[in-house]
């Protein structure tokens, strides 16, 4: 069966500084140029809206934003670096830690739930750094990415929906 990704990148004010990534999956045919950014907000507005207002969601982003206010771009880098060896060997203590944090248990049981509607789910913290993810990224830095610099740059009512890729 085609179908096509819809890479969408979420940001709400109820989180005050994290950023969610999220990938909607549909079954139908290819759609034209932008006509998937209308439903894609309204999927934003309403379930992930309301998904995000979660307390879970928003203690572990803010909890994250404590720890790593202070993270220089350097430290950053190197903890990317870290997470993608870590991701190419199986994993290791960063990114199975992210991946069995509460956040990313809550945000596998959003995954499930939606029956197939989402295929990735992850958010990030005021410097784009995965906070919970329902699945492995490739990378832990999201910041140098639309789906950060579009969103939480931008502000809290930003929303960004990304292209249609076809699977």
């Amino acid at each position: 069966m085609k179908g096509f990704q819809m890479q969408n990148k979420f940001r709400f004010s109820g989180l005050a500084a994290a950023a969610l990534a999220l990938v909607a999956v549909s079954g139908t045919q290819a759609l034209a140029a932008n006509e998937h950014v209308g439903p894609m907000q309204s999927l934003g507005k309403s379930k992930v809206a309301a998904f995000l207002k979660d307390p879970a969601v928003i203690a572990a982003v803010k909890a994250q934003n404590a720890k790593n206010g202070a993270l220089d771009q350097g430290k950053i880098i190197e903890l990317d670096k870290k997470w993608r060896a870590e991701v190419k060997s199986g994993g290791g203590p960063l990114s199975k830690g992210v991946l069995a944090n509460g956040l990313s248990g809550y945000l596998k049981g959003v995954k499930t739930k939606s029956g197939g509607l989402y295929t990735e789910i992850f958010v990030m913290d005021a410097k784009g750094l995965n906070v919970g993810q329902s699945d492995m990224t490739s990378d832990y830095w999201q910041g140098d990415e639309a789906k950060w610099k579009k969103t939480y740059l931008v502000g809290p009512q930003a929303m960004h929906v990304g292209g249609v890729k076809t699977d």
